[in-house]
């Protein structure tokens, strides 16, 4: 197990400068109010009023809620200049929230000079042209936000690819027309009596941008499938040679990738934002008894995460449920870390086989966090460990209960391997769990626990120690 120094895992650090990297010259603006940093993506921050509805829960759930889609706005490049709350039964089918309540809205937006409306839910079409219609500036959904960010971060082919499909999915059924210009085709008198001459172009401009995007969805869709397909091989070579598998799963900011770094010197993008990084990193790690194992620190979940990147992004949550072990990594000094808690298990039940799994609660960031909340955490999951990956804090219990946790080798081999045949003994060593190693004149005595590739291989060559 590689226990490096976190501050000498530098491999991230050149990303991590390259998207801060925009930066503007303090002292040179002529506005009122000197901006001497921004998000790197663009230089002019949108101005955004947040909008929530409150149906359900406390007011202290509804607060977290939109603070959480605040935390997505400053991600994405955003000021954030207000945020409202509405009590409602249901958020209303028209506009939302209501037309009087997009009256106010409207109002507000003009009082504070905002160019956009973010609203705390997945809207309809036609709530998104009808609110739009009201206040006058552009209106998104949280839907819409996650996604836009997870197009700025995505970096790998197949991220990109994923993403592109998610948008597009988000997409289509909220294209709009432009009037009626785009005439449809008629015919004869059968048609009004339009006749000849009448007839207009075809399909509409909305219908050849439907078709574009479904080709365009269709081939994603391909692209994907392949590249899947280097994956699968790669599981099915650790399942052959019984390498263990831990994914790291959990909220996103929760300190995935800041504990892959930890475990394996991984040397991953780490920032305090959401979604910093989306790409799967799969790393070798060992148990302290030698054990060989992979860890994979997957995409970061949300609450109500778009339906569209669960579906685009399956092939990558396929790690977790092809996993032995799963690592639940809980941000322990979030307000209210048993919602996250519920959030990612909800998730992860949409996926393929990942119920079934032994999962261990990993309560991070305990350097900053209320000691009573962790309290509360360990009674309530017993099951879990009190780390911190910054400092380093409860690594070394973690790792013991990862060694405990890994699934057993079911063959214990105890031979007498020849000398010519050392290649044998590194693989027991790389492979397998070593019990004892002795050195006779005959050759070498192993006793150790091994995958059934090697235990094959063993029986061929080598001598079981009771005949010999």
């Amino acid at each position: 197990m590689r226990n490096e120094p976190y501050e000498t895992l530098a491999n991230g650090d050149y990303e991590l400068e390259e998207r801060q990297a925009l930066r503007r010259v303090a002292g040179l603006s002529t506005e009122l109010e000197d901006i001497t940093e921004v998000e790197y993506r663009q230089l002019r921050l949108e101005r955004v009023v947040l909008v929530g509805v409150w149906t359900t829960g406390t007011i202290m759930d509804a607060e977290n809620s939109l603070q959480e889609l605040k935390l997505l706005a400053e991600t994405a490049g955003s000021v954030v200049l207000e945020g409202l709350i509405q009590r409602r039964q249901r958020p209303d089918t028209a506009t939302y929230i209501g037309s009087g309540k997009a009256a106010e809205l409207r109002d507000i937006v003009i009082a504070n000079g905002a160019d956009t409306v973010i609203c705390d839910g997945e809207l309809t079409p036609g709530q998104l042209r009808q609110l739009e219609e009201v206040v006058k500036v552009k209106v998104i959904d949280r839907t819409a936000l996650i996604l836009d960010i997870f197009a700025q971060h995505a970096k790998s082919r197949e991220g990109k690819a994923q993403v592109e499909l998610a948008q597009l999915s988000y997409l289509l059924p909220r294209l709009r027309g432009w009037g009626g210009n785009l005439s449809r085709q008629v015919g004869g008198r059968a048609a009004g009596g339009v006749g000849i001459g009448g007839r207009g172009p075809g399909e509409t401009k909305i219908e050849l941008d439907r078709r574009r995007i479904r080709e365009r969805m269709a081939k994603l869709r391909r692209q994907i499938g392949g590249m899947s397909v280097a994956r699968e091989t790669k599981r099915s070579w650790r399942h052959a040679r019984e390498v263990p598998s831990v994914a790291i799963a959990g909220y996103t900011n929760a300190g995935k990738s800041s504990l892959l770094n930890r475990l394996t010197g991984a040397g991953v993008l780490v920032e305090d934002a959401l979604f910093a990084t989306l790409d799967p990193t799969v790393r070798q790690a060992r148990t302290p008894d030698g054990r060989r194992f992979t860890l994979t620190d997957t995409v970061g979940f949300v609450r109500h995460l778009p339906h569209q990147l669960v579906e685009a992004f399956r092939s990558t949550l396929e790690e977790v449920g092809d996993s032995d072990l799963i690592l639940h990594v809980v941000d322990g000094s979030h307000p209210d870390p048993e919602s996250q808690i519920a959030a990612v298990r909800e998730v992860m039940g949409d996926i393929e086989g990942a119920r079934r799994i032994r999962e261990i609660i990993v309560v991070n960031k305990a350097d900053a966090a209320d000691p009573v909340v962790l309290a509360r955490l360990q009674m309530r999951e017993r099951h879990s460990v009190v780390v911190s990956a910054r400092t380093g804090a409860g690594i070394d219990e973690l790792i013991e209960v990862i060694q405990q946790e890994l699934p057993r080798l079911d063959h214990e081999v105890h031979v007498l391997v020849p000398y010519d045949r050392g290649d044998l003994i590194a693989r027991a060593h790389q492979e397998g769990e070593v019990l004892s190693v002795d050195h006779t004149g005959d050759g070498t005595v192993l006793r150790a626990r091994v995958p059934a590739v090697l235990n094959a291989e063993l029986e061929r060559v080598a001598k079981p120690v009771e005949t010999v």
